[in-house]
């Protein structure tokens, strides 16, 4: 066994009828709407206020106005999720660098809820995808250039929430329903509320840069463990983003695997440092920007677990000009697209003989 957590086994107030592990939501963002979802019904009006007051929001609608992809109207939902690097306040001893404020979308995902709310499919982007970045406005008003030829993740550190809806809406003719950001202080708080994650390594992962060292073997990761999992690039296939990213995609399933096994319904007080830490540690669009939404979101995703997920990264290849980045592999990428502007399965072959970082399988939920 490797090493234990650190972390709280946290538990949570109880409710008439608890759902089962295959109703949770398979992301950390719908499991911090979960939580949220049981202390809205508690009827503590002090707490609801306290923990509304928490979310942060931005008015991604206003900022990008109407030159926007259409919104399909066929019960389907397309959500942006986010993981930023900012390197202000709690957050400078996790991420590095000087407390400037400065910022990227270290972690990028697409969540495409399918109609009935039963199953989903999550698309990965690598944040060094070279991209032609669209013109964008922020959420402040300021205008700024569109730009070729440069990394995914600068449209976040150009524009922040706005410019990075705007980007991925431009690259995959998507429009983007809602907008979620969990932060590196709040992931690692919010592992440590939930008890930590067991995880199996079946090789060795050690990278200096992010402090990782784990054997191959069963490993129950605090908070600080896990966000080096899921940050790690040196240690593990490849040594590219894109092995980062089959992490990334194993950690989300250990931990819906692992929410089962934690107390959840068992202590209000535990509850409420759930909540309080869920509500502290994520961003949303407007339209999400309080406990009503998120409790009215969460209900809308907790019919899928896991098992009804499918996971894939965006289709691309080394670029031959230099291997730290990738391009697009576009005809492959427009079969996902398509995909998913029509609520489709997104074929196999979309992603048969791309980049994939190798680190397949070295990760797998205990």
């Amino acid at each position: 066994m490797g090493d234990q957590s650190k972390g709280r086994i946290a538990g949570t107030g109880t409710r008439r009828k608890p759902p089962t592990a295959r109703r949770r939501a398979a992301t950390l963002a719908a499991w911090t709407a979960a939580g949220l979802v049981l202390i809205g019904g508690s009827g503590l009006g002090y707490v609801y206020f306290k923990l509304n007051g928490n979310i942060k929001s931005v008015d991604i609608d206003q900022a990008l106005g109407t030159d926007r992809p259409t919104k399909v109207d066929n019960g389907s939902e397309n959500i942006l999720v986010l993981g930023s690097d900012t390197r202000s306040g709690a957050n400078k001893k996790l991420g590095g660098g000087t407390d400037d404020g400065s910022a990227r979308s270290d972690t990028a995902m697409i969540i495409h809820v399918y109609e009935g709310h039963k199953q989903a499919s999550v698309v990965s982007i690598p944040r060094d995808t070279l991209i032609d970045r669209p013109e964008c406005t922020d959420t402040k008003g300021a205008t700024h250039d569109a730009a070729n030829d440069v990394m995914f993740n600068s449209a976040y550190t150009t524009g922040g929430a706005a410019c990075a809806v705007k980007t991925v809406e431009s690259i995959t003719g998507v429009r983007m329903d809602h907008y979620l950001e969990v932060d590196f202080s709040g992931f690692q708080k919010l592992i440590d509320e939930l008890g930590g994650v067991e995880v199996t390594t079946t090789k060795n992962i050690k990278d200096p840069e992010s402090h990782l060292n784990l054997k191959a073997g069963t490993h129950h990761l605090d908070g600080e463990q896990a966000l080096a999992l899921v940050r790690t690039r040196h240690g593990v296939g490849d040594g590219s983003d894109l092995g980062r990213i089959q992490l990334q995609q194993a950690f989300v399933k250990a931990l819906v695997n692992q929410v089962k096994q934690v107390g959840l319904f068992t202590s209000g007080t535990k509850l409420y440092d759930l909540a309080d830490t869920a509500t502290k540690a994520v961003t949303t669009d407007s339209d999400l920007g309080s406990l009503n939404s998120l409790m009215s979101f969460a209900e809308g995703l907790k019919g899928i677990s896991a098992a009804d997920m499918n996971m894939v990264t965006m289709p691309v290849q080394y670029d031959p000009a230099n291997p730290n980045r990738v391009l697009v592999q576009e005809k492959k990428a427009q079969q996902v697209w398509t995909a998913l502007k029509n609520d489709q399965p997104i074929p196999k072959t979309a992603t048969e003989g791309t980049a994939t970082g190798e680190a397949a399988g070295v990760v797998t939920s205990s």
